[in-house]
């Protein structure tokens, strides 16, 4: 279902662009330390799924391909972990509805068929929420325990939340300290819980102490300033005061999980007062789940930046949670009615079956990419010349055919920027937005172009100039240029 029509999926969106872009530029720099994006660095999120990306790339060729391939092993390894969990938990068909119920849910298929970060994040999460299952609740299972803090690691260096599966600890040592059913309690092993942190750190280290040791023996104020960002602008500031996403505390129960989470929520009215009445019982699984989907709600809700794709690590969690209650729901359901369940059979087939099919379908209606249009038109209209980009969008850069300039994707001032610049270099060109045009040059020396990506474009010259703008002191660009065609 996830892999469905993947040779035929393009980069649909900027995250997907940035990505890939970023993943491109490291085989082509060598710089896999610190990405860059058009030769800026890139200060947003650690480098392990561009790495990813790259060596995909490089092994299969298709740079498109290898977009979407790590989501879809996260999809292969969380589907198999769910189906392992709930065997041992409970019993084989617990370990099958439990990966039939994340495997079911809109939110699994909207981002595991999707060529972002959140995705690969599924693979260390799920592998975090193994380990520390076989330890806490089916263990002691020590060995399974620091491939779960490995696993957090390489999830931190992916994307800062790799550390989620460590909330689980708080509900087990409630159940643990209160001898609840159902986890395993290990007195007097402080050496070896310290030591998960110890391979954590480890873990981190494969990037973080390379990094460091570049940045104090050959670094500039660049790479300085990106360890800053990475390490802390991007985390705890991040959290603590988002400047993107601001939404309000309800956000994720009133305008994500509604939608996002179904069809597991249609059961909730009968599954809460189902595990009320099986945490009543003491029963230590349950609360070790469904305490760690809280905390993981709880944990974001908390932050005023709030995007629907941060509550999926909690899907998993919520799935095992809810599947050995599955069986005894259905029978309250349907009873003796042998017509109703097989209605019902029905409907859950035609439901996978039509995901399945919407994989196919979804690239074939797909229009083309209005960005790499833009880019091969104005490749076409200025025969190759350098280009200057201003105000620009991640796929100009990717789908660029041209050797490009710019001041940074965030630089202020960039059309006053582009006009200076285009003084002394005359035979090059500069991309306008139509709302910046006026103000730098004549409208009626300038060129639309036709392909409206982002609104409107014009293309201009020096002699476009109208001697209003200037830059003092006139400051260098960045430049980029493919060595060999992207897509």
């Amino acid at each position: 279902m996830v892999g469905a029509g993947i040779g035929l999926r393009q980069p649909g969106n900027v995250d997907e662009e940035r990505f890939l872009g970023v993943a491109l530029e490291m085989l082509q720099n060598g710089d896999w330390l610190i990405p860059h994006r058009a030769a800026e660095i890139y200060p947003d999120k650690p480098p392990l799924f561009m790495w990813t990306i790259a060596l995909f790339a490089r092994l299969t060729g298709s740079p498109t391909l290898a977009l979407f391939l790590p989501a879809l092993i996260a999809g292969v390894v969380t589907t198999g972990c769910l189906y392992d969990l709930g065997k041992r938990l409970w019993n084989r068909r617990i370990g099958v509805i439990a990966s039939l119920l994340f495997l079911a849910t809109y939110q699994t298929y909207s981002i595991l068929r999707a060529g972002q970060i959140d995705g690969f994040l599924c693979l260390w999460i799920i592998l975090g929420l193994y380990g520390m299952v076989r330890h806490l609740l089916l263990g002691p299972a020590w060995g399974w325990f620091y491939v779960a803090c490995a696993a957090m690691g390489l999830g931190i260096i992916s994307k800062g939340v790799g550390f989620l599966p460590a909330l689980m600890l708080i509900p087990y040592a409630y159940a643990a300290r209160k001898g609840w059913s159902g986890v395993v309690s290990m007195p007097g092993q402080w050496r070896a819980w310290l030591l998960g942190l110890v391979v954590a750190l480890a873990a981190i280290a494969l990037w973080l102490l390379p990094l460091l040791l570049q940045v104090i023996l050959y670094g500039d104020n660049a790479s300085r300033a990106y360890v800053s960002e990475i390490l802390l602008r991007q985390t705890a500031q991040r959290y603590a005061n988002a400047w993107h996403h601001q939404e309000p505390f309800w956000y994720f129960f009133l305008k994500v999980i509604p939608k996002y989470w179904l069809p597991l929520i249609l059961a909730l009215p009968w599954l809460v007062p189902a595990w009320r009445r099986q945490l009543g019982k003491r029963d230590g699984r349950l609360l070790v789940l469904l305490g760690w989907v809280a905390l993981i709600l709880l944990f974001f809700t908390l932050s005023s930046g709030k995007r629907k794709l941060y509550i999926f690590p909690a899907l998993p969690g919520l799935a095992l949670a809810m599947a050995p209650l599955v069986p005894w729901l259905l029978r309250r359901w349907f009873g003796q009615r042998p017509r109703a369940r097989k209605v019902f059979v029905g409907l859950a087939v035609f439901w996978f079956v039509a995901w399945f099919a919407r994989g196919f379908i979804e690239p074939i209606k797909e229009k083309a990419n209005e960005r790499q249009m833009l880019m091969s038109e104005v490749a076409g209209l200025t025969q190759g010349a350098e280009l200057m980009l201003t105000h620009w969008r991640e796929g100009q850069w990717l789908f660029a055919l041209q050797p490009i300039a710019h001041f940074g994707m965030d630089a202020p001032n960039q059309t006053q920027r582009a006009a200076t610049w285009l003084r002394s270099h005359p035979t090059a060109f500069a991309l306008i937005q139509a709302g910046e045009l006026a103000r730098c040059f004549k409208p009626d020396k300038a060129r639309k172009v036709d392909t409206d990506a982002d609104g409107e474009w014009f293309l201009v010259q020096a002699a476009a100039d109208n001697g209003q703008c200037h830059d003092s002191p006139a400051s260098e660009p960045y430049r980029f240029a493919w060595q060999r065609p992207r897509i």
